[in-house]
């Protein structure tokens, strides 16, 4: 570690004490947040002279549903033991005063609707990143104004970057001539080979495998 992310971990102990799990990896520092201190925490995180954090840079969610549950345990911190929290907020904070960075992580205490408090009031930038976790992971962040879809159309159904949602989709788009206008149906796409043809086993799928003449 070197001395400026020793000195940014020693203002964080003062601060928080053992309220905040801080973890050192890859040259840089995570805090896993419980999800009812979330705003109070970001908001010491900014205001606070020894950290000063002014800028949220990213705000991204992660699905944990496909991680060993002993792997998840060892790098969360639960308000419930007995659960494996599946979703989860990671954001980014730059402090432009100190020159250092932190990695924030809080995850949403229930995994059939996951709500987390909204950080708008905080970082502004906050907007977009939070409507986007929304979208694609499901993630609902309770203050937001304007809490919609970004990246996918208005009457996509599910959240694409969870990971059990299909990678063909549950519905297609396209323009009904007879309608004169788009409709949306069940998928109709077959679903695609994916193993490289390079790796393929001989005979795989009935097929002959390509030999050189």
């Amino acid at each position: 570690m070197t001395s400026k992310l020793a000195a940014l971990m020693a203002n964080l102990e003062a601060t928080f004490g053992t309220d905040v799990r801080m973890t050192h990896a890859f040259g840089q520092i995570t805090a896993v947040v419980h999800a009812n201190q979330y705003l109070d925490v970001m908001r010491t995180l900014r205001d606070e002279a020894s950290l000063c954090f002014e800028q949220l840079i990213d705000l991204c969610g992660v699905d944990y549903s496909v991680y060993d549950e002993v792997a998840k345990r060892e790098l969360i911190v639960a308000q419930d033991e007995s659960m494996c929290p599946r979703f989860a907020a990671v954001s980014h904070l730059l402090s432009i005063t100190h020159n250092w960075r932190l990695r924030v992580k809080v995850f949403a205490p229930n995994n059939e609707l996951p709500v987390l408090p909204s950080v708008i009031d905080i970082w502004s930038s906050a907007d977009w990143y939070e409507r986007e976790a929304f979208d694609l992971f499901g993630l609902v962040f309770d203050g937001h104004p304007d809490l919609r879809r970004l990246l996918t159309d208005y009457g996509f159904i599910g959240h694409p970057f969870r990971k059990d949602f299909p990678i063909s989709g549950y519905v297609e788009m396209r323009y009904d001539p007879e309608q004169q206008r788009v409709i949306y149906q069940p998928v109709t796409i077959e679903p695609r080979e994916i193993i490289p043809r390079v790796i393929r086993e001989e005979g795989y799928a009935g097929l002959k495998p390509n030999r050189p003449n």
